[in-house]
């Protein structure tokens, strides 16, 4: 469906004003107060190839200025971060697979460089953020930080330009020091000092500040910082430090931390998250530790004033900015910058990103979760020049995640790190270094997607009110009033209240987490769902009680996940949101792949749906996530578990996790899921037990809340010892329609709902978008048997389950999120008893070991090469060709909507 530019936009936001139910939705009852949350989008996909750009957890995108989108179609691009040249002609912008050179006045893209042209930079690619530029000698530098994913290579990049094209200088190396695994240089300074030129990098892996002279790569002094060192800036002989996750514990005074990669960091008990965010100031003179300051939490840029009096640090999981004043050493005051600063508590805008005027009175900060520039007027307390108090003057609209702004006389240029996702793109001129495919790319898989630069005049004030009105819009503001409105006395119970706090007929919630697949490749041959039939690989033969379930119960054909791999979708999928680590994280994974949540700088500082619902007095009980499940893997295969269960032997195993607060809540009796060594009918058999033991039990209860991972759907590809891909999705589906049927049967069937989603789509492809899954709802009051268009994500899911349960939004994204009122009606049937589908394949179907050849041999190895088996262990690529060779055999590739066929074949991990 196209979108229709104007009526999104310029006619269906009034605020409070006309909220659109669509004559293909019949709400019956609930229809009067569904009507008050919907607009227009509501019913479109996610299809749209122009501005504004429909994103999948509740935000619009259409950007002020003009944006221009690059990078090599082919694979998933982010820029990060940006630098002015001292030409002031010339933009260089740090994106994920090396830099882009752009021409500000005609504004375009005039050149790349990226890691394909250096021989030992395979698999590298640029760090979170952090580029600077230099003349020297009569030559222009540029300077960032590069590593490689998994592997101990970390350097500094030096690259000469000039004026047309850019050459990489040198390379300069950094060892890590254990037990990190990669130093990760991040922010850097270069400065010429008594004729050489020096590089100041901060070390992310090493928790390090360092200073080297770039001639001969001497190391003059290393100084320590605290854990995971972000941001950088210098005002004459002190370095001020952002650090991540904080100082480094001192284990002597008792308080908790929890395990980040490569250490520990204190840590918030309620929720896992970080506890604190610190600066650190060092004397450069030698390299020595001055003072470390408290600020707020996942501290990241940092900036000086012109004058050099103040310091400004955004931090990312608080929503504010925190003033530094750089003579008294001493943090002085702060600056919220979210959009809806409303009194709720709610947080998300995330702050990253940060620029100032020439004059110091007016302070840009990149909201990134806004998809937004916030614009402060500075007061007397942040500025030499200015006077009064702070205000917030506004928002300028731009594209998803903005994550770097230059500020240039009377323009702004803002790198977007998440641009329009992955979807349909018009692949622009890559100027004359770097792939310039020159076609439209559908990009119909969540690692196509092209990075994107925006161009925007500083706006003035009249235009500004309008921009930040339009913000609001964009961010569907008016559904936080409707989130604020209190539960009104003696109401009914609904399958869904109408406001937080009124009754549900549900007193549980069953909410299944699944693993990375697409609407058409398990759905698309149902001809009730807006499918494509040829696209289906999982169709009714494998996966015969989802699609059951969606006869008996309804069919979601517009529903989506919010993140493009596990590492994303896992808290997109539980909390509503993720944050500023993970964004700058992304595709590159340099720390960690935090699938299983346990790296705990992955949390926002209100955690997750589980602590949320403990918070408010509800029982929980979580199966197999965030947790990793430890075996003796010498012992156990694939084979050995199956057959074991067959003849009913037990299995030995410890799920962990680094929470706190879920170690109580946690099955020890579930298998935990990083792993597809267990086939998902143990997983099945040990939550079934649990049900009937409380089923029996007239006094016992279900817990309110109970969350399930359930992943082998994910399937090992082709690797020799695990059965083919059918039969692990047929396994996953099996075990689904006994969960199911387990619940309906028992006692607590008319007080249960379950929700079952993929975590993400990444390895997939559908002809609607890159992010479009299956998702199912079950429950005797979602009896509706017909289809639902409406457009809902992973947020909408977490609001619902919000919603039944009398719990508030954690954040602006769920606080805005639809839910889903058209999918339960008021009166329940209560019949009806939903009967588990046999698998039709054979789920000990094994990979074959022997005998092959060709094709068949190439992507045995390769499965095994990257270890398939385990979750998301990159090379997505090529396990959507492998699954695609597995069903399709030699039929043609769908490359126009899942990728190029060579991508990633040869990468190392």
């Amino acid at each position: 469906m196209k979108i229709n530019v104007e009526s999104i936009v310029y006619g269906l936001f009034a605020f409070y004003g006309l909220f659109l139910v669509s004559g293909c939705h019949q709400f019956g009852p609930t229809t009067k107060y569904t009507s008050a949350y919907k607009i227009a989008t509501d019913d479109s996909t996610l299809a749209g190839d122009t501005s504004p750009f429909l994103m999948p957890y509740n935000r619009i995108i259409d950007a002020a200025g003009k944006s221009v989108s690059f990078g090599d179609a082919s694979l998933e691009n982010h820029s990060l971060d940006a630098v002015l040249l001292p030409d002031k002609k010339t933009l260089v912008v740090e994106d994920r697979f090396g830099i882009a050179f752009f021409d500000v006045k005609q504004q375009q893209l005039i050149s790349r460089w990226d890691y394909t042209k250096g021989s030992n930079l395979k698999g590298s690619m640029s760090s979170f953020s952090g580029i600077k530029a230099i003349v020297y000698h009569d030559s222009t530098y540029i300077f960032w930080g590069a590593g490689g994913r998994g592997k101990p290579n970390s350097y500094v990049m030096q690259a000469v330009w000039d004026g047309s094209r850019a050459r990489l200088v040198r390379t300069i190396p950094f060892e890590a020091i254990a037990p990190a695994t990669i130093a990760l240089p991040n922010e850097v300074a270069v400065k010429e000092e008594a004729g050489e030129l020096y590089l100041y990098a901060v070390l992310n892996g090493n928790n390090q500040f360092v200073k080297v002279r770039i001639a001969d790569q001497k190391v003059i002094w290393t100084a320590p910082t605290g854990v995971a060192p972000f941001g950088l800036t210098m005002i004459e002989e002190k370095a001020y430090i952002t650090n991540w996750a904080g100082p480094v514990p001192d284990a002597s005074n008792g308080l908790e931390t929890a395990g980040v990669p490569w250490g520990s960091a204190y840590i918030d008990p309620r929720t896992g998250a970080m506890a604190r965010g610190t600066v650190s100031v060092i004397d450069i003179r030698q390299g020595k530790v001055d003072r470390e300051l408290p600020v707020g939490l996942h501290p990241n840029a940092i900036i000086s004033s012109p004058d050099h009096r103040f310091l400004y640090v955004a931090n990312g999981n608080s929503d504010y900015v925190s003033i530094i004043d750089a003579q008294k050493q001493q943090v002085t005051d702060s600056i919220f910058v979210g959009l809806f600063n409303r009194g709720n508590g709610y947080i998300g805008s995330t702050p990253n990103a940060l620029a100032i005027n020439p004059q110091g009175t007016t302070l840009y900060v990149a909201n990134g979760m806004d998809n937004a520039i916030c614009v402060v007027e500075l007061g007397s307390k942040a500025s030499t020049t200015a006077t009064g108090n702070h205000q917030i003057k506004g928002y300028i609209p731009t594209q998803a995640y903005p994550s770097g702004i230059v500020l240039n006389e009377n323009e702004l240029y803002v790198t977007n790190l998440e641009a329009v996702g992955p979807r349909v793109a018009n692949v622009v001129d890559q100027g004359s270094q770097g792939k310039n495919p020159q076609q439209d790319t559908k990009a119909y898989n969540s690692h196509k997607q092209l990075a994107s630069i925006s161009f925007i005049p500083v706006p003035n004030a009249t235009e500004l009110a309008a921009l930040t009105e339009k913000v609001k819009k964009q961010s569907l503001e008016f559904r936080l009033a409707l989130t604020e409105q209190a539960p009104r006395p003696n109401v009914a119970p609904k399958p869904v209240p109408e406001r937080i706090g009124e009754p549900s007929v549900f007193k549980h919630v069953l909410y299944i987490i699944k693993e990375n697949r697409t609407y058409d490749q398990v759905l698309g041959d149902m001809p009730q769902g807006n499918g494509m039939p040829s696209l289906c690989i999982f169709g009714d033969s494998i996966t015969p009680n989802q699609h059951r379930l969606t006869q008996d119960y309804l069919l979601l054909d517009n529903y989506h996940v919010s993140g493009k791999s596990s590492a994303e979708g896992h808290h997109w999928s539980s909390a509503a949101m993720v944050t500023d680590y993970t964004e700058k994280s992304v595709r590159a994974w340099f720390r960690s792949y935090p699938h299983v949540l346990y790296d705990a700088m992955v949390y926002d500082k209100k955690g997750l749906i589980w602590n949320n619902a403990l918070d408010h007095g509800k029982t929980v009980r979580i199966y197999g996530e965030a947790c990793s499940c430890a075996f003796d893997k010498k012992q156990y295969d694939w084979s050995k578990l199956y057959q074991m269960r067959q003849t009913s032997q037990p299995f030995s195993y410890t799920n962990t996790t680094t929470i706190s607060r879920v170690r109580p809540v946690l099955s020890m009796n579930f298998p935990g899921c990083d792993d597809e060594t267990i086939s998902d009918q143990m997983r099945a058999d040990a939550f079934i037990k649990e049900l009937q033991e409380a089923n029996a039990n007239p006094n016992a209860d279900l817990p309110n809340l109970m969350v399930m991972s359930l992943p082998n759907d994910h399937t090992a590809g082709l690797s020799p010892g695990f059965p083919v891909p059918r039969a692990m999705v047929a396994d996953n589906d099996l075990a689904v329609g006994r969960i199911v049927e387990a619940v309906t049967k028992s006692r607590f069937a008319a007080s249960t709902v379950i929700f079952i989603t993929e975590d993400d789509s990444q390895a997939g492809w559908d002809h609607v978008s890159a992010y479009r899954t299956t998702g199912y709802i079950v429950s005797p009051y979602s009896r509706l048997q017909k289809t639902i268009h409406t457009n809902y994500n992973q947020t909408s899911v977490v609001r619902t389950m919000e919603q039944i349960l009398g719990l508030p939004p954690m954040n602006v994204i769920d606080a805005t999120a639809l839910p889903m009122f058209d999918c339960f009606v008021d009166k329940p049937d209560l019949s009806f008893t939903y009967k588990a589908q046999p698998n039709r394949v054979d789920l000990a179907e094994m990979n074959p070991a022997t005998g092959l050849k060709g094709t068949s041999l190439r992507f045995a190895n390769q499965s095994t090469k990257y270890g398939f088996h385990f979750i998301d262990r990159g090379h997505d690529d090529l396990l959507n060709r492998i699954l695609w060779f597995s069903a399709k055999g030699k039929k043609r590739y769908p490359a126009e909507l899942a990728g190029a066929e060579d991508d990633d074949d040869d990468d190392d991990d």
